[in-house]
């Protein structure tokens, strides 16, 4: 009930009211065609960062052509006090297009509304000689030409009336016929009355809710950390702000600016009620979620009371996703056939992630950990038409709102250099918007990270996974150690002909505007990379051997190419539709949302709030990337009040549950394997549940398999042999203490039960290559992956490790999405017929025939994953082999011949096979298989692997590594 908050202090009581003075005489133009004059703009959606101030004459609120239609269906009396006439409320349905809703207005606003337009048309017979000179010669009146003079009722007429329901009629036809003028339908005294405003009738954001002035209270933010001292529970103002309620959210606009001030999200901290004792205020409605608690005041009970019913039903009905509790206490439900499609390597990720971002028509979100503006997103680069900067300035051009979220990092520790990212992105056009966060002093946030990395097109596609849009994150199966330059072919779409026979087949994507495109790559695409290499400047590196340094100088080598071979980077990610790229985008809304809100520098309103698009307009896609298959779809998070406000693990939930749920076999491939909970360092149990599934298992005399692989040594840089890899020996402290050292340890508890036969039920690879650089090198393949395959129907993937920063929801903020196949294969499972996913089957065998080198007609061996053919006399036994060959040529770190520091310092002072003797080497090395190695459980197995208290890894909390 808005209407009571009209302003009254102008009008004049006494005034007579009649419909006869807003007639318009026939040169006073109403033509249709002034609702057309607004700029246009490159999407309907667009509006949403267009509003104007609610006064001014240029506002475009309803949709084009389309009718407004009201219906009076009725009339309510309230007693009100010791007034002996009851108060009669009108009850009017309101119908424009595809949108209805509902008013309650007493008489008295329609009086109110009738002076105003009086007001109005008065303002425009004194200015109109004036306004006639700006109308275009086109659009001006003739003389004597007739215009239709709407039928308004007499005032005589409503004088007589006594009854409140014989003006029903009367009332239903006068606004029908102010409605059909544009000079009157689109004053904002009308559209006040109307209460609607330029969210009302865009499609995206869901049907039309409750909106009106209010008055609203400050403060009510849960805000962590120094920012919030509790000053606005004792101190506060009350402020008069336009509100409008959404499916799934509500916001309040400056009437004077048209400014969205705050959007507060629906979700199962959702709350309404009314009452002085509950809101403190008279008349008053708290409206609450996780993070903030909204008091809202009203003129009278009754109102307060209409709108929480408002609220509270339009929430329920269209917002119950949001409402309750799901499984995994994930913050949205699964939602079903969504289409998926997985990417192994960035080749792949990123040539989808490119031409996803060139068909963005309205907003781009992108969030990562680290991100490099410079990065080719196909390659080898011929020109940079496909530089990330370059792709974000061109779409920025076309009109496309682009939001940008960077994890601020504390610079003694991380030279990420998001300040570089951040300057350089905002340089390029005032459509590119870019938040970094936490701010650790005022946050108290010094230890944890945003770590997820996702991309956002038009909130209808969204990729996710391990993938940040940086550095060294390009690799495609070849996992290449050198790049010296003139390489003939790269597969960008990461559609190798299995990848045909094993997903379906992929669509060529053609340019919807051939002319457009020419005409974009004529002043753009700048010829570079003459030579063909395919990583660029910082982009080839080797972060074990040494860091990134200068990122302000993209494209100077940091290392010597002749001589040190870069490290291969694997890694997992995937692409979501509909609904899913809707709550991916829904985490992302909410993240900027609260950083908007807890950051002062980004309260300027050229830092907009951010809106969800609602789930009813989900399946309209107006693309689709090629290659996808359906699929049941869950996102998942780790989040906790300092990152997004809310509080959330279900990504760890997930995990646990798919692995005791697991009836054949599991797959993981993780950049880290910390595990195993004591309770003192460590809390996640995925290792203990694991421990647990297997001796199901054995004590049931069943088939079950684990495929455990994770990176040979862990990313940072330092050297082991020379005492200066404190955080890799720390790494590799806890990891060994997950895996096989200590009471704690999977392999000791499972020899604790079943002795030796643990090696029947799980298996600890790596991955390591080789090339020619001269002579004869091997670099490990470095696994950034974070995912788990189960009995190949389910699959997570994201960006969260198996530790506890990421796991546990208290620390780093994580993304993932659990993938579950509706659409299923004929396969063999443990000998038998099986019905297998196609999205999970097609990623494990590619991951197979990868890992092993198999070639079509040696597939047959890995389709039944549990089988002994597969486990041992394949998988393990190529581990075994190429391991022991990389050992002997090239005496490798990590290794097993190394179980002290003084074993390895001896090792690596001695010449090895490949130096010595190049061409014995390279006759061993004929001999590998693919990539696949045995993890060396013993490697420094004598040795205290935690680093010293006096050094400055031992003064970290220890928590920082787990």
């Amino acid at each position: 009930m808005a209407e009571e908050f009209i302003d009254q202090t102008t009008l004049d009581p006494l005034t007579p009211v009649s419909p006869r003075d807003l007639e318009l005489g026939e040169d006073e133009v109403d033509r249709f065609q002034w609702e057309d004059s607004p700029d246009e703009l490159p999407s309907p959606y667009l509006l949403v960062y267009n509003i104007k101030a609610f006064k001014d004459r240029n506002r475009h609120v309803f949709l084009r052509g389309v009718p407004i239609i009201v219906h009076v269906e009725s009339i309510e009396r309230h007693l009100r006090g010791f007034k002996v006439r009851p108060s009669t409320v009108y009850l009017m349905r309101i119908t424009h297009g595809d949108f209805t809703w509902s008013l309650k207005k007493k008489f008295k606003h329609f009086e109110e509304l009738h002076r105003d337009l009086m007001k109005h048309k008065f303002k425009l017979r004194v200015i109109r000689p004036l306004a006639r000179l700006a109308v275009p010669q086109g659009l001006r009146s003739e003389p004597g030409a007739a215009l239709a003079i709407p039928a308004l009722p007499h005032q005589p007429e409503w004088a007589s009336m006594r009854q409140a329901s014989s003006k029903q009629k009367c009332l239903e036809e006068y606004l029908n016929s102010l409605l059909e003028k544009s000079f009157y339908r689109n004053y904002h005294a009308m559209l006040a009355f109307l209460d609607v405003s330029e969210l009302s009738f865009i499609q995206d954001l869901g049907p039309k809710g409750l909106e009106g002035m209010i008055r609203k209270r400050s403060g009510g933010h849960r805000i962590p950390g120094l920012n919030c001292c509790g000053r606005h529970r004792i101190c506060y103002q009350w402020s008069k702000r336009w509100i409008v309620i959404k499916d799934s959210f509500l916001l309040y606009m400056r009437p004077t600016n048209g400014v969205i001030s705050f959007v507060l999200l629906f979700d199962k901290g959702f709350n309404v009620q009314v009452g002085s004792r509950e809101t403190g205020a008279k008349y008053g409605v708290m409206i609450e979620n996780l993070s903030r608690t909204l008091i809202i005041k009203c003129s009278s009970y009754r109102q307060a009371c209409w709108w929480k019913q408002e609220i509270t039903n339009l929430a329920e009905r269209h917002g119950q996703d949001f409402l309750t509790d799901h499984r995994f206490d994930s913050f949205v439900p699964a939602r079903h056939g969504i289409p998926s499609r997985w990417f192994v390597n960035g080749s792949g990720y990123f040539s989808a992630v490119a031409d996803a971002l060139d068909e963005a028509k309205e907003e781009i979100f992108i969030a990562d950990w680290w991100l490099s503006p410079e990065i080719h997103l196909k390659r080898p680069a011929k020109n940079n038409h496909w530089r990330l900067d370059i792709i974000l300035k061109r779409k920025a051009e076309q009109g496309v709102r682009i939001f940008i979220l960077l994890y601020k990092e504390v610079g003694l520790a991380l030279g990420i250099n998001s300040e570089y990212s951040k300057r350089t992105l905002l340089a390029l056009h005032p459509n590119i918007t870019v938040m970094r966060h936490p701010d650790h002093v005022s946050s108290t946030v010094v230890l944890w990270a945003h770590h997820e990395k996702l991309v956002v097109i038009d909130q209808v596609v969204a990729f996710l996974g391990g993938l940040d849009l940086a550095y060294g994150r390009w690799d495609d199966q070849e996992y290449r150690l050198a790049d010296l330059g003139n390489v003939v072919e790269v597969d960008n779409a990461g559609t190798e002909e299995m990848n045909r026979n094993e997903q379906g087949s992929r669509e060529e994507r053609e340019d919807k505007d051939g002319s457009r495109t020419t005409e974009m790559r004529e002043g753009q695409d700048d010829e570079c990379n003459v030579d063909g290499k395919i990583w660029l400047g910082k982009d080839y590196c080797n972060f074990i051997k040494k860091d990134w340094v200068q990122l302000d100088k993209p494209f100077e080598d940091f290392i010597d190419r002749s001589d040190t071979p870069r490290m291969p980077w694997r890694d997992v990610g995937v692409v979501v539709h509909g609904g899913a790229a809707r709550d991916v985008a829904r985490h992302f809304i909410q993240r900027w949302n609260f950083t908007k809100t807890v950051k002062t520098k980004y309260k300027p309103s050229c830092f907009p709030y951010l809106l969800p698009k609602s789930q009813t307009t989900a399946d309209n896609l107006p693309f689709v990337i090629p290659g996808c298959v359906p699929a049941n779809v869950q996102i998942l998070r780790s989040v906790e009040c300092w990152s997004a406000g809310s509080s959330e693990n279900s990504i760890y939930n997930a995990y646990l549950h798919v692995i005791r749920d697991s009836q054949h076999f599991i797959y993981i491939e993780n950049q880290f394997f910390i595990t195993c909970a004591d309770e003192r360092h460590v809390y996640n149990q995925i290792g203990d549940v694991i421990v647990e599934r297997i001796l199901k298992a054995h004590r049931a005399r069943k088939t079950y398999r684990v495929y455990i692989v994770i990176p040979l040594l862990p990313g940072f840089e330092g050297d082991l042999s020379t005492g200066e890899g404190n955080s890799i020996q720390t790494i590799l402290h806890f990891t060994f203490r997950s895996i096989c050292r200590g009471e704690y340890s999977i392999v000791e508890r499972l020899k604790n039960d079943m002795g030796d036969d643990w090696v029947n039920y799980i298996t600890f690879c790596g991955l390591r290559t080789q090339a020619e650089l001269d002579k004869p090198v091997t670099e490990l393949i470095y696994i950034h992956s974070k995912m788990l395959i189960a009995d190949d129907r389910q699959v997570i993937i994201g960006s969260a490790n198996i530790n506890d920063r990421s796991m546990l929801g208290k620390r780093d903020s994580e993304l993932a999405v659990l993938v579950e196949d509706s659409e299923m294969q004929t396969s063999t499972m443990d000998g038998q017929d099986y019905q297998a996913g196609s999205f999970a089957l097609a990623l494990r065998l590619h991951c197979f025939r990868v890992h092993l080198g198999l070639s079509d007609d040696e597939m047959a061996g890995v389709q039944d994953p549990v089988s002994d053919q597969c486990f041992q006399e394949i998988w393990n036994a190529r581990a075994t082999t190429n391991a022991n060959i990389y050992d002997q040529v090239f005496k490798c770190v990590p290794s097993n011949s190394a179980p002290s520091l003084s074993h390895l310092r001896e090792i690596a002072s001695s010449p090895d096979l490949a130096s010595e003797n190049p061409g014995e080497a390279r006759e061993k090395l004929a001999r590998v298989r693919g990539f696949l190695v045995q993890y060396p459980l013993h490697f420094l197995n004598e040795e205290n692997l935690l680093p010293p208290l006096n050094c400055k890894e031992g003064m970290v909390p220890m928590e920082v590594w787990t």
